[in-house]
Formats: C-alpha cells, sequence, structure tokens
C-alpha cells in the first residue's frame, strides 16, 4: 500500500493517461497485467494504485519507489518498452511525473 508521508525517503511518480470510454477497460487491463507481471517484480518497487474518473477518460496511476534511478530503469527495460507501445496505442497521451510530497493532511 502506498505510504504518503512527507519525511519518507521515496520517490513518487504520478502518471496520467487520457483515453476514450471505448479503451478505458483495454487500457486498465494493460495496465493491471504490467504491475501484476513486470513492474511490482522491479528492484525498487514500493507500491502503486490506479483510480479511473466517473467518465472513463483519464486513468491517474501513483506509483513509490525506492529510488528514482529504480523508476528509471524499469521504464528503460526492453520489457518496459514493448508495454509502453501497447499502452501508448490505447490512449490519447500519457506522462510520468516525479513528485515530492510537500505536505500530508489527516
Amino acid at each position: 500500500m502506498p505510504t504518503i508521508s512527507k519525511t519518507a525517503d521515496i520517490q513518487t511518480v504520478v502518471t496520467t493517461f487520457e483515453m476514450t470510454p471505448g479503451t478505458c477497460q483495454d487500457l486498465l487491463d494493460a495496465l493491471t497485467d504490467a504491475y501484476d507481471n513486470f513492474i511490482s517484480r522491479q528492484p525498487g518497487f514500493i507500491a502503486a494504485g490506479l483510480h479511473v474518473n466517473d467518465a472513463q477518460t483519464r486513468i491517474a496511476n501513483y506509483s513509490q519507489w525506492k529510488r528514482r534511478e529504480d523508476f528509471m530503469a524499469m521504464l528503460r527495460s526492453e520489457e518496459m518498452r514493448e508495454r509502453n507501445r501497447q499502452i501508448s496505442a490505447l490512449c490519447r497521451s500519457f506522462e510520468p511525473v516525479m513528485y515530492e510530497v510537500a505536505a500530508t493532511f489527516d
């Protein structure tokens, strides 16, 4: 489970995907398969979550990694490059952005 804490020494990546309602489930299936069978098994992976908006036009992905380099190594792997080509065909756009926790509220 993701941990959101200002004091955590981890890399947080938020990726947003934009798609049509007709491809939302296919994209969700592709992302779920990527996490189940590849991403979650990569060095430095901590946790992730997938969120779908009501209109099924956007998916938000929140993932956490021990180090920025761990995430980058996963992205550069041949398997993930192939998966990203398939994912790209299912959506209008997607963009991973690295963040640091600035504040949390309970």
